[in-house]
């Protein structure tokens, strides 16, 4: 049914039933996102998304009929851009998947602008953020919500802003989804993940990507 409804919207899809199978044709072939659900007969989604993370920062949109806050959070953990529990609307999921795709996709004139600051760098058209050179790991979303920040340096950005920056579009949003990429992309450029120098913390408001930092 739901690769009846999104060849209707115009995607090419190409279901496979199995984590194996699934990975064996990401390899294979080229794709441009992965809807990927948690119950799979093999292993789950969970296993699945961090073997593809190993070697791939293909878009992935997780489906779960586990819908808790837990399972919500380690699914962003493993790399997954976005998560949505069953049931859930199909224009939603649609939604969901236009703006991973959109991410993506980086507008052309912005292709050979770079932030620097000190040692990161923050390239928009090869999206990616290096440090000393060296790129970092990040998934598509958490580069747009770097980016976002890094545009926005010296601001004070709660989690509404943040969401509207990097999806630009109202959806439901529970807020440890923020808090939990901003932790992995922390994890990633700052030198000390536990005691950050380049995106900090505002409690009770939101995050702040500081202009400049000591280390640098």
């Amino acid at each position: 049914m739901l690769g009846d409804y999104l060849a209707a919207a115009g995607f090419d899809v190409d279901h496979r039933p199995s984590g194996t199978e699934g990975l064996g044709a990401i390899e294979r072939d080229g794709y441009d996102a992965v809807v990927l659900d948690i119950m799979l007969p093999d292993f789950d989604g969970f296993e699945v998304c961090r073997r593809l993370r190993m070697r791939s920062n293909i878009p992935v949109v997780m489906l779960t009929a586990r819908g808790d806050d837990t399972d919500r959070i380690v699914g962003l953990e493993i790399g997954a851009d976005d998560y949505l529990p069953k049931p859930f609307n199909p224009r939603e999921l649609l939604a969901r998947l236009r703006a991973v795709l959109r991410r993506r996709a980086a507008p052309a004139e912005l292709d050979n602008q770079t932030l620097r600051f000190g040692r990161l760098t923050i390239d928009r058209g090869s999206r990616s953020a290096r440090i000393d050179g060296e790129e970092r790991p990040l998934t598509s979303h958490q580069f747009d919500l770097l980016l976002a920040l890094a545009d926005n340096a010296g601001r004070v950005l709660n989690r509404e802003r943040l969401m509207d920056l990097v999806k630009g579009e109202e959806l439901d949003v529970f807020d440890r989804s923020i808090d939990v990429h901003i932790s992995r992309i922390r994890a990633a450029i700052e030198d000390d993940a536990k005691h950050p120098r380049r995106i900090l913390t505002v409690r009770g408001t939101g995050y702040v990507f500081a202009k400049r930092q000591d280390a640098d």
